[in-house]
């Protein structure tokens, strides 16, 4: 992909607001906290027009909490046509980390999660998406 230059004219309060956001952000320059905002803005509007959207489920629990482990593979195979993989990671001797891939229509992958993170036993869960194409 190719970059095209422009120039952008904004308010000062704008501007130092960007520039903020590029310190906040670790962001090299203000290019890519354009570019950031931008895709942002794309991403957020897929996901209200329920369009396709690629992402994933992260969720941290105590797998010794009864029957989370189970509920969690009841509720992946209930989705098998929007989950790409699973993948888990124990962090310590009760807690793991569990990443699903997703690709789907953001209302059907914000359903998924939903079951998933409110999940008794679930400590914290987040879903995260992205442009798809």
């Amino acid at each position: 992909m190719s970059l095209a230059r422009f120039g952008v004219s904004l308010d000062e309060d704008i501007l130092k607001a960007l520039d903020g956001f590029v310190v906040e952000n670790s962001m090299p320059n203000r290019s890519q906290a354009i570019r950031h905002l931008i895709e942002k803005s794309i991403v957020e509007e897929k996901w209200q027009c329920n369009q396709v959207v690629a992402g994933a489920v992260i969720m941290l629990y105590n797998h010794h909490k009864r029957g989370v482990s189970t509920k969690l593979e009841k509720i992946q195979h209930d989705y098998y046509d929007v989950i790409l993989s699973t993948q888990h990671f124990h962090l310590s001797h009760d807690n793991c980390l569990e990443i699903v891939a997703v690709k789907g229509t953001a209302n059907r992958l914000t359903e998924l999660s939903d079951k998933l993170i409110g999940l008794k036993g679930i400590i914290h869960g987040k879903l995260v998406m992205s442009r798809a194409e």
